[in-house]
């Protein structure tokens, strides 16, 4: 409970209510008047305590606050602000208390994204391309003073890597409390958890060698992206596409009315529409996937300044390459202090793409279900509206949206600042990149929640039929195309005058028909349409959607 409410100072001009309450109920007895020179009481109730504040106002301000009746002692505003931090809650980071929901309300779904995008992941990466780097020292043949390590001593440093839990991260963290460097923290990690071991300790200083924190940091964030998208973000799409896709083949046969700009039009089958949505997610993926995973070794410039000062003799942008490639990611020889980050960009401006595409599906699905196209499914003891019992709400198709929303503004803004730095370096990307993992978390949310409401999806094949039954002037496309290829004059109009603003029926859709001067056998096959049976290929292409796309690893190549 926060007691700070009745301590605001008011605009005694303005005509309404100054008080408005923080946690405790506060209610104003009088209304200051537009005079100098007034007073007003105000009356507060605070759990087993109450009392009033009189206060004197003029010149537009309060004087002369106090507090007094129902309350042991005299207490004053200032008093009861005071009290206010006395009782504020010192509280401790839970499911309840996060700031960001990924944190919190929605920790379950986005968790496995933990180990890679959280800090303790990237203090886990760091302390792996530390380690990685003097293993690599120590098979530089001039590097003397790194002798290659023995199998026991490499064995132990691996296990700094494979071992590394949430306890080290922690250790890492009450390190920094002193170096105020997050990664140099890492090197003095390092240096305590070997200096008891008797090879390792003897070269306990070419941990971090001729680095820049940024060359470590690089790496971390590349690797973290690689692991979070390739264990997390795409198994996910995949199984979202190819749930989009089931549908499209379960659905292929279903003819449903088309609506260009919201009006009826040529008939397709709910199926083609769905496929449509697969086929262009599946293209997205594939582009996100072949984005190339970018790392620099360069040094506090990009020129291996420092490297070749201490051994000019060594090939160091070779040796860059080989570690960085080593890592599993691509080689970038042209950098200044950073990575410039524009493989990021290029990454999150496709799973931007690939997010819009799903709000337009959350979207289309969304208005089916208003429609009637969809029921969902309803799970027992679920609530879909507080106050209306009848209604069963889109509510995984809007979360879906709303979260793609979240995603896509924080992955923009990172794609648009993360490769622009001013000269050779400046922090600003420092803290944005850190934010990494709140985009693919919103991400990931969607699709999972996308996934979810098309578990609950079921056809309504009654309200499509209905409409189909009721939309017969969509025939005047087929008919004045045959009507063209007879040679009909002005079939367009003809069929314009017969069905613009107008009820169109079947049996004035037969009457015109026979009345065509046109082949027999054209016009029977005319006379045997009907709003169900236009489909044209839609059939055909929803079936057979799997044919378009070869899954390699979950992917379409």
């Amino acid at each position: 409970m926060e007691f700070g409410a009745c301590a605001r100072v008011f605009n005694v001009n303005q005509p309404t209510p100054y008080l408005t309450p923080i946690s405790s109920s506060c209610q104003l007895l009088k209304s200051p008047p537009n005079t100098s020179n007034a007073s007003f009481h105000i009356s507060v109730s605070l759990p087993h305590r109450d009392f009033t504040c009189k206060a004197a106002v003029k010149d537009n301000s309060i004087l002369n606050v106090g507090a007094v009746e129902k309350w042991p002692d005299t207490v004053s505003i200032v008093q009861v602000k005071e009290m206010s931090a006395e009782f504020s809650h010192e509280l401790e980071l839970s499911s309840l208390t996060a700031l960001c929901p990924l944190d919190g309300r929605y920790w379950a779904k986005v968790k496995d994204l933990a180990p890679y995008m959280s800090e303790y992941g990237l203090i886990r990466f760091r302390v792996l391309v530390e380690v990685k780097w003097l293993l690599k020292l120590s098979q530089i043949p001039e590097v003397i003073e790194v002798p290659s390590f023995s199998e026991e001593a490499q064995s132990y440093l691996q296990g700094l890597i494979d071992g590394f839990r949430e306890a080290d991260a922690l250790e890492v963290k009450k390190i920094e409390k002193v170096t105020n460097h997050d990664v140099k923290a890492v090197e003095y990690f390092l240096k305590q958890r070997c200096q008891s071991h008797p090879e390792i300790a003897k070269v306990l200083e070419f941990f971090h060698f001729a680095c820049t924190s940024e060359d470590i940091n690089n790496l971390a964030h590349a690797l973290m992206l690689k692991e979070a998208m390739a264990t997390v973000i795409y198994p996910v799409m995949d199984g979202l596409i190819k749930a989009i896709q089931n549908m499209a083949e379960s659905q292929a046969h279903i003819p449903m009315l088309s609506r260009t700009h919201g009006q009826p039009a040529s008939p397709t089958t709910l199926g083609k529409e769905m496929a449509v949505f697969s086929d262009r997610l599946s293209r997205e993926r594939v582009v996100a996937s072949q984005i190339e995973m970018l790392g620099k070794f360069a040094g506090a410039v990009g020129n291996y300044n420092a490297h070749l000062v201490a051994y000019p003799d060594v090939n160091w942008p070779q040796i860059a390459e080989e570690f960085v490639t080593s890592l599993g990611l691509c080689f970038n020889p042209y950098v200044t202090q950073i990575e410039p980050h524009d493989y990021m960009a290029r990454l999150f401006h496709s799973v931007i793409r690939f997010n819009n595409i799903l709000i337009d599906f959350d979207r289309d699905v969304w208005g089916y279900i208003s429609l009637g196209y969809f029921k969902q499914i309803t799970k027992a003891g679920e609530i879909g509206s507080s106050t209306m019992p009848h209604k069963v709400n889109p509510i995984d198709f809007e979360n879906s949206e709303g979260n793609l929303g979240l995603a896509n503004g924080g992955l923009s803004h990172l794609s648009t600042k993360l490769p622009i730095s001013r000269w050779q370096r400046d922090l600003t990307d420092s803290t944005v990149i850190r934010n990494i993992g709140v985009g693919l978390g919103h991400s990931l949310l969607a699709y999972k929640s996308a996934i979810q409401g098309i578990t609950k999806l079921q056809v309504n094949e009654a309200s499509l039929t209905k409409d189909l039954d009721q939309s017969w002037e969509v025939l005047a496309e087929p008919i004045q195309t045959v009507m063209r290829r007879y040679g009909v004059p002005e079939p367009y109009e003809k069929l314009k005058e017969l069905t613009r603003g107008r009820g169109v029926t079947k049996d004035s859709i037969t009457k015109f028909i026979e009345s065509l001067e046109i082949p027999i056998e054209a016009k029977t096959n005319l006379l045997k349409l009907t709003p169900h049976s236009y489909l044209g290929a839609a059939v055909h292409l929803a079936r057979n959607v799997n044919r378009t796309v070869d899954w390699v690893n979950g992917a379409k190549v």
